[in-house]
């Protein structure tokens, strides 16, 4: 059996990195997908997003990165899975989950979707609260892996040097 865990990790956590692991323990194989939304504006790119999870996840012999756009279920289809993992960090995360569930299984009622709670002391974390930290020059060495921790240093110290027009 396998899984697609899908999101946009800009950046990834070590909440994710936390599902990531404790999923690749669940099936024979993790297939973890990075959207590439046109609608957003991430701070770091498809590539970089995906070099971060590889680095990250590379301990791990049964997870794959890829990247994809459009829908997930299509994504899921074309990687041979039916099952979709999601995390849940608390009860508002579970209504827009349950939601984006309904609507998958409206595309296809054969997709599955299996949702993991995040562990305990990492139900804090999301990209944007580590963003904000960052920003603000706050430690985001416990929130995140350390390659994602020096591409967040070196973005937004980056970001705040750049000339004033």
């Amino acid at each position: 059996m396998k899984a697609l865990y899908p999101g946009s990790f800009d950046p990834l956590t070590l909440g994710h990195l936390d599902l990531i692991e404790r999923g690749s323990s669940l099936v024979e194989e993790l297939i973890v997908a990075v959207l590439q939304n046109p609608g957003k504006s991430p701070a770091f790119s498809l590539d970089e997003r995906l070099h971060q999870i590889r680095l990250s996840t590379d301990h791990l012999s049964n997870v794959s990165v890829i990247s994809f756009d459009g829908l997930t279920v299509e994504c899921a289809r074309s990687n041979g899975t039916r099952l979709i993992l999601r995390g849940l960090r608390a009860m508002s995360d579970f209504e827009y989950e349950l939601q984006i569930a309904h609507t998958n299984r409206s595309l296809d009622p054969d997709f599955e979707t299996v949702f993991l709670s995040t562990s305990a002391h990492y139900s804090f974390l999301s990209s944007s609260v580590v963003k904000e930290v960052a920003r603000f020059g706050g430690s985001v060495e416990h929130m995140v892996p350390p390659v994602v921790a020096e591409d967040l240093m070196r973005f937004f110290n980056s970001a705040f040097h750049q000339p004033q027009r």
